[in-house]
C-alpha cells in the first residue's frame, strides 16, 4: 500500500455537490492499493500513520502523533498513487489493484484507525471527488509499505 499523508487544519470531500466526508485538525490520507496488499498490510499502514510523530509539541518539535493529539482522519482512495510514468507521456496504472480488491482494503485501513479511537471520515470509492485540503505546515509525508518493511 502507498499513502500520501497531509497534516491539515481542514479537509473535505465533495461528491456531486454534497460533502461526504469532512474533518478539522488532523490528517488527510490518500491511500493506494496494489495487487499483493492484504488486511495485514492495511493494519500495518494504519498503525504506522497513527503513531507517526508529525504534530508539534509545545516546543515546536515533531514529537506528537495523531493518537497523542486526537487528530481526525479523512481517508481517500487514490489508485493514481500507483501510476507508472517511466515510459511515454500517459501513466499506466497496472500496479494498482482492481476496485473489487482495493475497496475492502481501503475500508480495512479506515476501520483499523477507527478501532484506535480516532474519528475517521471517508471519501467515496470510485467517485469523482473534489478534495479540499488546508495543508498545515505544509507537512506532507509519503509512505510505501514495501519500502517501510525493508528496514
Amino acid at each position: 500500500m502507498r499513502a500520501l499523508v497531509q497534516r491539515v487544519t481542514y479537509g473535505a470531500v465533495t461528491v456531486a455537490n454534497e460533502i461526504v466526508g469532512k474533518i478539522e485538525r488532523g490528517l488527510v490520507v490518500f491511500v493506494g492499493v496494489t495487487h499483493t496488499d492484504t488486511n495485514e498490510t492495511a493494519a500495518f499502514l494504519a498503525q504506522k500513520i497513527a503513531n507517526l510523530r508529525i504534530f508539534e509539541d509545545d516546543a515546536g518539535k515533531f514529537n506528537l502523533s495523531a493518537l497523542d493529539v486526537g487528530a481526525e482522519f479523512l481517508v481517500v482512495s487514490q489508485f493514481t498513487l500507483y501510476a507508472d510514468a517511466r515510459r511515454g507521456r500517459r501513466p499506466d496504472f497496472i500496479a494498482a489493484a482492481r476496485p473489487e480488491a482495493a475497496a475492502p482494503l481501503v475500508e480495512s485501513f479506515a476501520q483499523e484507525l477507527a478501532g484506535m479511537g480516532l474519528y475517521v471520515a471517508r471519501g467515496q470509492f470510485q467517485a469523482k471527488m473534489l478534495v479540499e485540503i488546508r495543508n498545515d505546515g505544509p507537512v506532507t509525508v509519503w509512505l510505501d509499505t514495501d519500502e517501510l518493511r525493508k528496514r
